[in-house]
Protein backbone atom coordinates (compact mmCIF):
# COMPACT_ATOMS: atom_id res chain seq x y z
CA UNK A 1 0.00 0.00 0.00
CA UNK A 2 1.34 3.55 -0.98
CA UNK A 3 0.33 6.66 1.44
CA UNK A 4 -0.04 9.93 0.00
CA UNK A 5 -0.47 12.53 3.13
CA UNK A 6 -1.54 15.93 2.45
CA UNK A 7 -0.39 18.78 4.75
CA UNK A 8 -2.05 22.73 3.70
CA UNK A 9 0.72 25.21 4.97
CA UNK A 10 0.32 29.22 5.32
CA UNK A 11 2.82 30.82 7.01
CA UNK A 12 4.28 27.58 9.70
CA UNK A 13 7.79 27.30 8.38
CA UNK A 14 8.96 26.37 11.70
CA UNK A 15 6.21 24.25 11.99
CA UNK A 16 6.23 22.72 8.61
CA UNK A 17 9.85 21.46 8.90
CA UNK A 18 9.03 19.29 12.02
CA UNK A 19 5.99 17.91 10.57
CA UNK A 20 7.63 17.13 7.35
CA UNK A 21 10.17 15.38 9.04
CA UNK A 22 7.65 12.83 10.70
CA UNK A 23 6.32 11.88 7.60
CA UNK A 24 9.90 11.40 6.10
CA UNK A 25 11.20 8.72 8.83
CA UNK A 26 8.09 6.52 8.60
CA UNK A 27 9.82 2.89 8.62
CA UNK A 28 8.67 0.24 5.88
CA UNK A 29 5.97 1.83 4.07
CA UNK A 30 5.57 3.64 0.69
CA UNK A 31 4.49 7.77 1.27
CA UNK A 32 4.25 10.85 -0.80
CA UNK A 33 3.87 13.69 1.11
CA UNK A 34 1.99 16.71 -0.69
CA UNK A 35 2.57 19.99 0.47
CA UNK A 36 0.18 22.46 -0.44
CA UNK A 37 1.52 25.89 0.65
CA UNK A 38 -0.19 29.00 -0.41
CA UNK A 39 2.57 31.60 -1.36
CA UNK A 40 3.67 32.04 2.72
CA UNK A 41 5.59 35.13 2.61
CA UNK A 42 7.65 33.95 6.03
CA UNK A 43 10.65 31.72 4.40
CA UNK A 44 8.98 28.75 3.75
CA UNK A 45 9.47 29.21 0.16
CA UNK A 46 12.87 29.61 0.48
CA UNK A 47 13.57 26.16 1.36
CA UNK A 48 10.63 24.11 0.38
CA UNK A 49 11.09 23.76 -3.54
CA UNK A 50 14.27 22.34 -2.44
CA UNK A 51 13.24 19.59 0.00
CA UNK A 52 13.62 16.37 -1.42
CA UNK A 53 11.29 14.73 1.05
CA UNK A 54 8.32 16.04 -0.08
CA UNK A 55 6.46 16.90 -3.59
CA UNK A 56 5.92 20.84 -2.87
CA UNK A 57 2.81 22.94 -4.62
CA UNK A 58 3.27 26.76 -4.05
CA UNK A 59 -0.01 28.11 -5.37
CA UNK A 60 -2.81 30.43 -3.79
CA UNK A 61 -5.71 28.75 -2.34
CA UNK A 62 -9.17 29.51 -1.18
CA UNK A 63 -8.25 28.42 1.85
CA UNK A 64 -7.57 25.08 3.75
CA UNK A 65 -9.91 22.79 2.32
CA UNK A 66 -9.36 24.02 -0.92
CA UNK A 67 -5.55 23.20 -0.44
CA UNK A 68 -6.40 19.49 0.82
CA UNK A 69 -8.82 19.13 -2.15
CA UNK A 70 -5.79 20.22 -4.48
CA UNK A 71 -3.38 17.76 -3.12
CA UNK A 72 -5.82 14.79 -2.74
CA UNK A 73 -6.53 15.27 -6.81
CA UNK A 74 -2.68 15.13 -6.88
CA UNK A 75 -2.36 11.99 -4.53
CA UNK A 76 -1.19 8.84 -5.93
CA UNK A 77 -1.86 6.54 -2.80
CA UNK A 78 -3.71 3.94 -1.87
CA UNK A 79 -4.30 5.53 1.43
CA UNK A 80 -4.57 8.60 1.98
CA UNK A 81 -4.53 11.68 5.28
CA UNK A 82 -3.94 14.89 6.02
CA UNK A 83 -1.57 15.89 8.74
CA UNK A 84 -1.53 19.55 9.57
CA UNK A 85 1.85 21.58 10.08
CA UNK A 86 1.56 22.02 13.95
CA UNK A 87 0.74 17.66 14.01
CA UNK A 88 2.91 14.94 13.46
CA UNK A 89 3.26 11.33 13.41
CA UNK A 90 4.84 9.05 16.10
CA UNK A 91 7.29 6.66 14.76
CA UNK A 92 5.95 2.94 13.10
CA UNK A 93 2.15 5.14 12.79
CA UNK A 94 1.94 4.43 9.04
CA UNK A 95 3.43 0.70 9.62
CA UNK A 96 0.56 0.12 11.76
CA UNK A 97 -2.19 1.46 9.85
CA UNK A 98 -0.99 -0.17 6.81
CA UNK A 99 -1.47 -3.79 8.24
CA UNK A 100 -4.62 -2.91 9.76
CA UNK A 101 -6.27 -1.72 5.95
CA UNK A 102 -4.57 -4.84 4.67
CA UNK A 103 -6.21 -6.99 7.65
CA UNK A 104 -9.74 -5.76 7.22
CA UNK A 105 -10.29 -4.78 3.72
CA UNK A 106 -14.02 -3.97 4.46
CA UNK A 107 -13.12 -0.85 6.41
CA UNK A 108 -12.49 2.43 4.70
CA UNK A 109 -11.44 5.07 7.62
CA UNK A 110 -9.95 4.00 10.14
CA UNK A 111 -9.51 6.41 13.75
CA UNK A 112 -6.17 6.36 15.67
CA UNK A 113 -5.71 7.39 19.17
CA UNK A 114 -3.62 10.39 19.37
CA UNK A 115 -1.63 12.27 22.50
CA UNK A 116 -1.93 15.74 22.94
CA UNK A 117 0.93 18.36 23.53
CA UNK A 118 2.01 21.32 24.24
CA UNK A 119 4.79 23.58 21.48
CA UNK A 120 7.78 22.06 23.26
CA UNK A 121 6.21 18.95 23.21
CA UNK A 122 5.28 17.98 26.68
CA UNK A 123 2.48 15.31 27.10
CA UNK A 124 -0.39 17.54 28.21
CA UNK A 125 -3.74 14.34 26.92
CA UNK A 126 -4.62 11.24 25.85
CA UNK A 127 -7.17 11.18 23.35
CA UNK A 128 -8.86 7.68 22.30
CA UNK A 129 -10.75 7.99 19.82
CA UNK A 130 -14.24 6.61 19.03
CA UNK A 131 -16.35 5.94 16.59
CA UNK A 132 -18.06 8.81 15.27
CA UNK A 133 -22.56 8.72 15.19
CA UNK A 134 -23.77 11.42 12.68
CA UNK A 135 -26.00 13.25 15.03
CA UNK A 136 -23.73 14.00 17.51
CA UNK A 137 -21.25 15.64 14.61
CA UNK A 138 -23.66 17.74 13.52
CA UNK A 139 -25.44 18.48 16.88
CA UNK A 140 -22.33 18.57 19.01
CA UNK A 141 -19.05 18.47 17.56
CA UNK A 142 -16.51 16.46 15.98
CA UNK A 143 -14.90 13.75 18.26
CA UNK A 144 -11.99 12.69 16.10
CA UNK A 145 -9.02 14.55 15.33
CA UNK A 146 -7.78 14.05 11.59
CA UNK A 147 -4.31 14.21 12.47
CA UNK A 148 -5.39 10.34 13.42
CA UNK A 149 -7.65 9.86 10.28
CA UNK A 150 -6.87 7.71 7.93
CA UNK A 151 -9.15 6.56 4.56
CA UNK A 152 -8.86 4.42 1.53
CA UNK A 153 -8.71 6.25 -2.12
CA UNK A 154 -12.37 4.32 -2.68
CA UNK A 155 -13.41 6.97 -0.26
CA UNK A 156 -12.12 9.74 -2.90
CA UNK A 157 -13.66 7.57 -6.07
CA UNK A 158 -17.08 7.98 -4.45
CA UNK A 159 -16.99 11.74 -5.00
CA UNK A 160 -15.87 12.55 -0.34
CA UNK A 161 -13.54 15.94 -1.51
CA UNK A 162 -14.20 18.93 1.21
CA UNK A 163 -17.21 21.05 0.93
CA UNK A 164 -15.27 24.47 0.29
CA UNK A 165 -18.67 26.13 1.11
CA UNK A 166 -17.14 25.54 4.49
CA UNK A 167 -14.38 27.27 5.72
CA UNK A 168 -14.04 26.50 8.90
CA UNK A 169 -15.62 23.42 9.83
CA UNK A 170 -15.13 21.35 6.68
CA UNK A 171 -13.83 18.24 8.28
CA UNK A 172 -17.34 17.77 10.43
CA UNK A 173 -19.31 18.66 7.62
CA UNK A 174 -16.94 15.99 5.11
CA UNK A 175 -17.16 13.19 7.85
CA UNK A 176 -21.36 14.03 8.32
CA UNK A 177 -20.97 13.37 4.38
CA UNK A 178 -19.58 10.07 4.82
CA UNK A 179 -21.84 9.19 7.89
CA UNK A 180 -24.75 9.43 5.81
CA UNK A 181 -23.08 7.47 2.67
CA UNK A 182 -22.65 4.36 5.32
CA UNK A 183 -18.57 4.14 4.75
CA UNK A 184 -17.18 1.27 7.06
CA UNK A 185 -15.12 2.77 9.77
CA UNK A 186 -13.05 1.35 12.84
CA UNK A 187 -10.44 2.43 15.39
CA UNK A 188 -7.26 1.47 16.18
CA UNK A 189 -6.76 1.99 19.87
CA UNK A 190 -3.09 2.81 19.46
CA UNK A 191 -1.61 6.10 19.48
CA UNK A 192 -0.83 7.18 16.08
CA UNK A 193 0.12 11.30 16.29
CA UNK A 194 0.87 14.25 18.03
CA UNK A 195 -1.42 17.11 17.98
CA UNK A 196 0.21 20.67 19.27
CA UNK A 197 -1.35 23.55 20.92
CA UNK A 198 0.45 26.36 19.80
CA UNK A 199 -1.70 28.89 19.62
CA UNK A 200 -3.60 29.11 16.67
CA UNK A 201 -6.71 27.50 15.90
CA UNK A 202 -9.82 28.67 13.46
CA UNK A 203 -11.87 25.89 15.46
CA UNK A 204 -11.95 28.69 17.89
CA UNK A 205 -13.07 31.36 15.90
CA UNK A 206 -16.79 33.36 15.84
CA UNK A 207 -16.91 32.05 12.13
CA UNK A 208 -17.06 28.14 13.72
CA UNK A 209 -19.23 28.65 15.62
CA UNK A 210 -21.55 30.12 13.12
CA UNK A 211 -20.86 27.47 10.56
CA UNK A 212 -22.08 25.16 13.24
CA UNK A 213 -24.86 27.00 13.68
CA UNK A 214 -25.91 26.20 9.83
CA UNK A 215 -24.56 22.58 9.96
CA UNK A 216 -27.06 22.10 12.86
CA UNK A 217 -29.74 23.25 10.86
CA UNK A 218 -33.66 23.69 12.56
CA UNK A 219 -32.59 25.62 16.36
CA UNK A 220 -35.04 22.92 17.96
CA UNK A 221 -32.34 20.06 17.20
CA UNK A 222 -30.09 21.41 20.05
CA UNK A 223 -32.40 20.42 22.42
CA UNK A 224 -31.55 17.28 21.69
CA UNK A 225 -27.36 18.16 22.05
CA UNK A 226 -27.38 17.39 25.96
CA UNK A 227 -28.37 13.99 25.65
CA UNK A 228 -26.47 13.10 22.57
CA UNK A 229 -23.04 15.01 24.87
CA UNK A 230 -24.41 12.13 27.66
CA UNK A 231 -24.27 8.56 24.85
CA UNK A 232 -21.50 10.04 23.60
CA UNK A 233 -19.54 10.25 27.02
CA UNK A 234 -21.18 6.70 27.71
CA UNK A 235 -19.58 5.61 24.40
CA UNK A 236 -16.34 6.95 25.69
CA UNK A 237 -16.63 5.41 29.00
CA UNK A 238 -16.98 1.65 27.57
CA UNK A 239 -14.31 2.71 25.30
CA UNK A 240 -11.66 3.20 27.94
CA UNK A 241 -11.22 6.90 26.85
CA UNK A 242 -11.49 7.53 30.67
CA UNK A 243 -8.70 5.32 31.53
CA UNK A 244 -5.22 7.16 32.09
CA UNK A 245 -2.19 6.04 30.03
CA UNK A 246 1.52 5.28 30.58
CA UNK A 247 3.09 6.98 27.37
CA UNK A 248 6.39 7.51 25.89
CA UNK A 249 7.01 8.56 22.47
CA UNK A 250 9.19 10.68 20.32
CA UNK A 251 8.92 13.76 18.69
CA UNK A 252 10.37 16.79 16.65
CA UNK A 253 11.09 19.88 18.51
CA UNK A 254 12.06 23.35 17.36
CA UNK A 255 14.53 22.96 19.98
CA UNK A 256 15.24 19.37 18.25
CA UNK A 257 14.42 19.70 14.54
CA UNK A 258 16.54 17.18 13.27
CA UNK A 259 16.09 14.64 15.97
CA UNK A 260 13.37 13.42 17.58
CA UNK A 261 13.24 14.05 20.97
CA UNK A 262 11.72 11.58 23.99
CA UNK A 263 8.86 12.20 26.27
CA UNK A 264 7.00 10.30 28.54
CA UNK A 265 4.30 10.32 31.30
CA UNK A 266 3.34 7.42 33.90
CA UNK A 267 -0.23 8.68 33.77
CA UNK A 268 -1.09 11.16 31.19
CA UNK A 269 -4.97 12.06 31.77
CA UNK A 270 -7.85 12.14 29.35
CA UNK A 271 -9.02 15.90 29.91
CA UNK A 272 -8.92 18.02 27.09
CA UNK A 273 -6.40 21.04 28.04
CA UNK A 274 -9.16 23.91 29.05
CA UNK A 275 -6.25 26.56 29.85
CA UNK A 276 -5.78 26.43 26.09
CA UNK A 277 -9.37 26.34 25.11
CA UNK A 278 -8.99 29.55 23.39
CA UNK A 279 -6.36 28.28 20.93
CA UNK A 280 -7.58 24.94 19.63
CA UNK A 281 -11.19 23.74 20.27
CA UNK A 282 -12.02 20.02 21.61
CA UNK A 283 -13.12 17.51 18.77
Amino acid sequence: MRFSIITPSFRNSAWLKLCIASVADQQGVEVEHIVQDSCSDDGTQDWLPADPRVRPFIEKDEGMYDAINRGLHRATGDILAYLNCDEQYLPGALARVRDFFAAHPEIDVLFGDAILVDEHGTPLSYRRMVLPLRAHVRLVHLNTLTCSTFFRRSVLNRGHFFDLRWKVIGDAAWMDGLLRAGVAMATLPEPLAAFAFTGANLGASSSAIEEMKVLRGAAWKAVLAPLLSWHHRWRKWRAGAYASHAVAYELYTKQSPDRRESFSHSLLGFGWPHHLAAEKTES
